[in-house]
């Protein structure tokens, strides 16, 4: 008598390849990974993704930088020399294999928002990730007449995916002809010289955030203003706080509010 060998575990992870790699800065990369035919996800949504060290695979949350309907998972990362991840995560080339999980979530989607006039995206340094999913979003524009591309950085060529923003999305299918009436690219760079100086909680304070867009006013408004926040635990901390004290309300999946922010990655 012949013992059936045992029914092989299946993977908690999908195993994906890469596609591509692309390194902005010494500190930036991106890249994209092939999607599994069974991933449903959200625009704004975050997943695990990570590599199969020894002795045991590394997994981190990633906010997925491409739509809801793209053919690729397109990520983008800071690159970090000691990090247990990212230290290799950062050598990738196409062809190598990326563990993926299975079930996206997340807080900054337009689920969580009430609807309203203007959505602003804000964010610094990788936080810019799930946004380059809400903007090339088509729902977006439906749901908004204005959206506002806000990011802060530190050095002008941090400014990953500027071409995208000042260009390139108005070219795309899906959302080129709604992108040209209603985007709005804001980026402001901190140590270095560049048309808009500062980090973005100083220039929503002082006003010029709502003088450089010729909105009428100097702070946010509840009842036309909603508004996405992510990067930095200082920033969104900050400018949380500056949206409360306007009278903007935090939503969630289960109660939409007027802003949102990623507590996934806050803590």
């Amino acid at each position: 008598m012949t013992l059936a060998a045992p029914e092989a575990k299946p993977s908690p992870y999908n195993h994906q390849t890469v596609l591509w790699v692309k390194h902005w800065t010494d500190r930036l990369f991106s890249f994209a990974i092939s999607r599994p035919p069974t991933l449903r996800f959200r625009s704004g949504e975050f997943i695990m993704i990570g590599l199969a060290l020894e002795p045991k695979p590394i997994l981190r949350a990633y906010s997925i930088a491409s739509p809801g309907f793209a053919d690729e998972i397109e990520f983008l990362s800071i690159k970090v020399p000691d990090g247990p991840l990212t230290s290799h995560l950062l050598h990738i080339k196409p062809g190598d294999e990326v563990l993926m999980g299975k079930k996206p979530t997340g807080t900054l989607v337009l689920d969580a928002l009430k609807g309203g006039k203007r959505l602003f995206l804000i964010s610094t340094g990788t936080g810019l990730a799930p946004f380059l999913s809400v903007a090339r979003d088509p729902e977006t524009y439906e749901r908004f007449e204005q959206v506002i591309v806000v990011h802060t950085v530190r050095e002008v060529a941090e400014l990953a995916y500027r071409d995208l923003f000042e260009k390139d999305i108005f070219d795309d299918e899906l959302v080129g002809e709604q992108a040209r009436k209603q985007l709005v690219y804001y980026p402001t760079v901190t140590r270095e010289p560049f048309e808009r100086m500062g980090r973005i909680t100083d220039r929503a304070t002082s006003g010029d955030l709502f003088k450089d867009l010729g909105i009428d006013r100097d702070r946010f408004d509840p009842a036309e203003d909603r508004a996405m926040i992510c990067g930095s635990m200082a920033m969104i901390k900050d400018v949380a706080a500056l949206l409360e004290s306007h009278g903007l309300v935090e939503g969630a999946n289960s109660e939409p509010g007027d802003f949102v922010i990623e507590r996934a990655f806050v803590g």
